[in-house]
């Protein structure tokens, strides 16, 4: 009880006599103050050299970071320099400084796929590699038919051989770009979510159609009924229209594609259902679970990857273009590389033949009536439609 009281009555007042008389912790405070002033002024001096050495490498001086300079500083900064010595200045200062930091090296860029898409001729493994088109199924969901284009087994998972996916990309371009040259009508389909954006850009390149929603069934087997108010027009060699047969297309059939792509023929097996019925050749990427006789033209690849379609869709969208492009160039030479519509007549030789057989059978000749007349119209009718290449497309 006695030391506790002592300690109680008399513990602050040593504390605080102790507080007031300076100790050896305090020169230890002080000594290393010292030594942070010290590494301070180091780091000035090593700044200080920098400075010197830019400005002998640049011949022009910089603004001083030494507090001793700073009036010759707030001079240089009071001088102005005009828009091309600032211009030198910074140029100087780049060759110096530039080559300090990170390289970055090319690396993969997401859009580049879509606005500049790559030409068949460009095609190599490296890059099938790159966008995961050798990624198969699980070896239990794989279809047998698909044999031929697996390479092996890894973890589980199929391996596409990258060599025939080459192979059959390169085939179906030779295939997209001859259509294309002929005038023929391509159709590319993607329903799948992210591969409207890869549709869309395909279509435009190559002048054809695109679909990234659901097909309607019966769209081809059934067109007149769900397809027959869409309305056509007639183009020449040039993709130009020709006014005047709006009332020759109201009998006419619906127009059928030509040639179908399907990024996904998992989900449009009505599509190419009807294809087949109809005879229209089709293209589409076929992974290891999926059947390769569903499609004329099959590309095996994985077609779960956004960057596989994209690259996939972006040489058939190239091939397209490059058929476009031939098509223009022989038409610009008079040349057609297509077969004109048939049937069709120009207005004012229509109203001709119509004013000679109305003539005919009111003068009652005996040489021709009016059928024979109309008949022989109708087929100089024709050789004129087939002279200017007319041909129907659907507006879009």
């Amino acid at each position: 009880m006695i030391l506790r009281h002592l300690a109680a009555r008399n513990g602050p007042r040593a504390l605080a006599r102790y507080a007031s008389q300076p100790q050896p912790l305090r020169r230890f405070y002080a000594s290393d103050v010292d030594g942070i002033a010290a590494s301070a002024d180091n780091t000035l001096k090593q700044l200080h050299s920098l400075e010197a050495q830019i400005n002998q490498a640049t011949g022009d001086r910089v603004p001083s970071l030494n507090p001793e300079t700073a009036g010759e500083a707030e001079a240089v900064s009071a001088s102005p320099l005009s828009i091309v010595e600032q211009y030198h200045l910074h140029q100087k200062q780049k060759q110096v400084s530039g080559h300090l930091g990170s390289d970055i090296a090319p690396h993969y860029q997401p859009h580049t796929l879509l606005t500049h898409p790559p030409s068949p001729a460009d095609v190599t493994l490296e890059l099938l590699l790159a966008s995961e088109a050798h990624q198969g199924h699980a070896t239990s969901l794989w279809n047998p038919a698909n044999a031929r284009y697996i390479y092996g087994i890894r973890q589980g998972t199929h391996i596409i051989s990258l060599e025939a996916t080459a192979a059959h990309l390169r085939r179906a371009a030779k295939v997209v770009q001859e259509v294309a040259r002929r005038g023929g009508m391509i159709l590319f389909v993607g329903t799948r979510d992210g591969q409207d954006t890869a549709v869309v850009r395909a279509a435009q390149l190559a002048k054809g159609y695109h679909l990234f929603e659901r097909w309607i069934p019966g769209s081809i087997t059934n067109g007149q009924q769900i397809l027959g108010r869409c309305r056509t027009k007639v183009v020449n060699e040039k993709d130009e229209e020709v006014p005047g047969f709006e009332e020759q297309l109201w009998d006419r059939p619906v127009l059928r594609p030509d040639l179908v792509v399907c990024m996904n023929p998992l989900e449009n097996y009505v599509l190419l259902h009807e294809c087949a019925l109809n005879n229209i050749p089709t293209i589409g990427v076929i992974d290891t679970n999926a059947d390769p006789t569903w499609v004329t033209y099959p590309i095996p690849a994985n077609d779960d990857s956004l960057r596989c379609i994209q690259v996939i869709a972006g040489v058939l969208g190239r091939a397209g273009e490059a058929g476009q492009k031939q098509r223009l160039e022989a038409a610009e030479r008079g040349e057609i590389t297509y077969r004109p519509a048939q049937g069709l007549h120009l207005p004012e030789v229509e109203e001709a033949a119509s004013s000679s057989a109305h003539e005919v059978v009111l003068g009652e000749e005996s040489i021709e009536d009016a059928d024979e007349v109309a008949g022989k119209l109708e087929d100089r009718d024709n050789h004129d439609g087939r002279k200017q290449g007319h041909r129907i497309r659907i507006s879009a």
